[in-house]
């Protein structure tokens, strides 16, 4: 996916979840995040950030914080981003693609995907993921009770003859593997093991990472329960 006329900022502070303080050609504006997560260890003062204008006529603020600099990484936070990422890549990463329908109802679920591929029928759940520690991916930064649902309703759909993924879209590239946060949500730690466990499959692609584009680039081993998983195989 791709931004326009993208500009630098520095990160100065962040007075509540929506918005953000940011340091702009000498002035201080204020900005919308594109992510309410917590991404505590991202934005800190005098960090590096990324900005792209808005386009809605109603809106207060002029631009959106969309990516961030960390050490050697850049970090693309924006939380609509992945879902558009997903979408360019799924027709490389599922063979003879015929339909790719988003926002499909399943159970009490919404899943981001249906598809049809290779004679197989497919829900897709899509997670951005931007927690890095050490050179490990994690997801997610904060509990989340709706992951986990989404993860059971996969497994629903399992047993109703449909094939199911759970696909991570890292928005970094740089690290060696990707884990369930299972110190900060052991609940969905737990529901990511029984998914796989019961048939859900699971893929964790990085990638390329502009200021101004993100673009999926290549698969990253999971890991579960100190194992990884063997490779994607739809």
């Amino acid at each position: 996916m791709q931004y326009e006329a993208v500009e630098q900022a520095r990160f100065l502070s962040r007075p509540n979840r929506f918005i953000a303080q940011v340091e702009l050609s000498g002035r201080v504006e204020t900005v919308h995040v594109k992510n309410t997560g917590r991404c505590r260890e991202l934005l800190v003062p005098g960090a590096t950030v990324y900005l792209a204008p808005g386009h809605s006529p109603n809106r207060k603020t002029r631009y959106d914080l969309i990516a961030v600099e960390k050490g050697p990484l850049l970090i693309n936070m924006d939380s609509q981003a992945p879902n558009a990422v997903a979408r360019e890549a799924l027709p490389r990463l599922l063979p003879q693609l015929s339909l790719l329908r988003p926002e499909t109802v399943f159970g009490t679920s919404r899943f981001d995907f249906y598809a049809e591929a290779s004679l197989h029928h497919w829900f897709i759940e899509v997670k951005g993921v931007t927690l890095e520690e050490n050179g490990v991916a994690r997801f997610p930064d904060a509990p989340t009770a709706r992951g986990a649902r989404h993860l059971r309703e996969l497994c629903r759909a399992v047993d109703q003859g449909y094939r199911a993924l759970a696909l991570f879209v890292i928005q970094m590239k740089g690290v060696v593997r990707f884990e369930p946060n299972a110190r900060t949500d052991p609940g969905f730690a737990q529901a990511l093991e029984e998914a796989a466990a019961h048939g859900v499959q699971l893929l964790a692609v990085d990638c390329r990472v502009a200021p101004d584009t993100l673009q999926a680039d290549a698969p990253v081993p999971i890991w579960l329960g100190g194992r990884p998983l063997p490779p994607f195989c739809p």
